[in-house]
């Protein structure tokens, strides 16, 4: 592995560390705010294909507001140390650990309570289940794109002898089910979530035809709002056709790569230029990580998530509720929180017993915080503040 830099094109005010977070590893955090002590703090969780760097643009604004705010790459990303990326125990990504791994953050950095835990994407989860098992650290979350739909859940009244009380479908096995059907459809498609726990996924993001930076810019940008495919709508149920509904980047042709699949969206320069959230000095910060790192450290979680094996530990919290304050932020154009049929609904209705308010935000897609940073700002602001109506 090469020699980590430590210079990153940072905005003013936002500082890079290491801190051991006494869960194995040596987190690479980036931090806001750090100059006044005393100050709450918030913590920023990023997901797949980020890293920390994906926050710059809403620390600052954060931090002025009153804050200390630290974005670490998590566990398997990054500049982070100490995570196994291949023949991974993958236990150590499933999310009692993640959790673990962000409280011995905020612990090792003298916080026994957090203002808000915010996770994007992959990181949405990771908040969720901070706030579910110690809400007596986290004080709030938000979740960002990805919906948050509660614990797995034990068969329920299986002792009883009528089989219609004890028959079980539970999320979980009734979406591998739709997935493994989606290879019968004409033409055959496959679920990028199970894609990305193939073997072969890891070494096809490496070496796309088009370079690493030319493949990030092509996904960064087919989930963007820039994209104009993306128009997002619930799916009516979890079967192979409807979520054949879904764009090509989440469930894609049987026979393509990731890079491929992204490749066809991306037709002219003028599409590249057009993405003006992005520019092409932080497009090559993300570029220069993953081609030093690989993408095997981000690809291990859903390695974790698709293995119905690590879904058992989870079952020790079924029934439990998160119950701090909780709000959900995401992309107008993003089709992340109707991806999964009834998991928007099922998080606020279910999974969270104060769910505070949802924020759709226009113009922006999949990377909400950095397509519309200063709306993201005042939506966690507002929220924070406990002015936004209940729901």
């Amino acid at each position: 592995m090469n020699e980590i830099s430590n210079d990153l094109p940072l905005p003013e005010g936002i500082r890079t560390r290491m801190i051991d977070n006494g869960n194995g590893l040596s987190m690479h955090v980036l931090e806001a705010g750090f100059d006044a002590p005393e100050r709450p703090c918030i913590v920023l969780l990023h997901g797949f294909p980020e890293i920390a760097y994906s926050w710059r643009k809403i620390m600052k604004p954060l931090a002025d507001a009153g804050f200390h705010v630290i974005a670490p790459d998590q566990r398997g990303y990054g500049r982070t140390i100490g995570a196994s990326l291949f023949d991974a125990d993958l236990g150590e990504f499933n999310f009692p650990n993640l959790v673990r791994d962000v409280l011995g953050l905020v612990s090792a950095l003298g916080y026994r309570r957090v203002a808000s835990v915010v996770g994007h994407d992959f990181g949405s989860p990771v908040a969720a289940w901070c706030a579910l098992i110690r809400p007596d650290v986290f004080a709030s979350v938000v979740m960002m794109s990805a919906p948050f739909a509660g614990p797995p859940a034990f068969a329920f009244n299986t002792a009883r002898d009528e089989a219609r009380l004890a028959r079980v479908e539970t999320a979980a096995s009734v979406m591998a089910e739709a997935v493994a059907g989606l290879a019968s459809l004409d033409p055959p498609r496959k679920h990028y979530q199970w894609y990305y726990s193939s073997a072969q996924a890891n070494d096809d993001m490496c070496h796309a035809p088009q370079g690493i930076a030319a493949f990030l810019r092509a996904y960064y940008y087919v989930k963007s709002a820039d994209w104009p495919g993306n128009h997002p709508h619930p799916l009516e149920s979890i079967t192979p056709d409807q979520l054949a509904m879904l764009p090509t980047y989440y469930v894609m042709h049987a026979d393509a790569t990731m890079p491929q699949t992204v490749a066809e969206h991306m037709r002219n320069a003028g599409q590249i230029t057009a993405c003006a959230w992005l520019s092409d000095r932080d497009l090559n910060i993300y570029a220069s990580e993953y081609a030093r790192t690989g993408f095997q450290g981000g690809l291990n979680w859903y390695r974790c998530g698709t293995d119905p094996r690590y879904a058992a530990e989870l079952r020790t919290w079924s029934g439990c509720t998160i119950n701090v304050p909780s709000c959900f932020i995401a992309g107008a154009s993003d089709w992340g929180y109707y991806q999964r049929p009834g998991d928007f609904e099922a998080m606020r209705v279910l999974a969270c017993t104060n769910f505070r308010a949802t924020h759709l935000i226009e113009g922006a897609g999949h990377w909400v915080q950095q397509e519309q940073p200063s709306t993201v700002v005042s939506r966690i602001l507002r929220f924070l503040r406990q002015d936004a109506p209940a729901i």
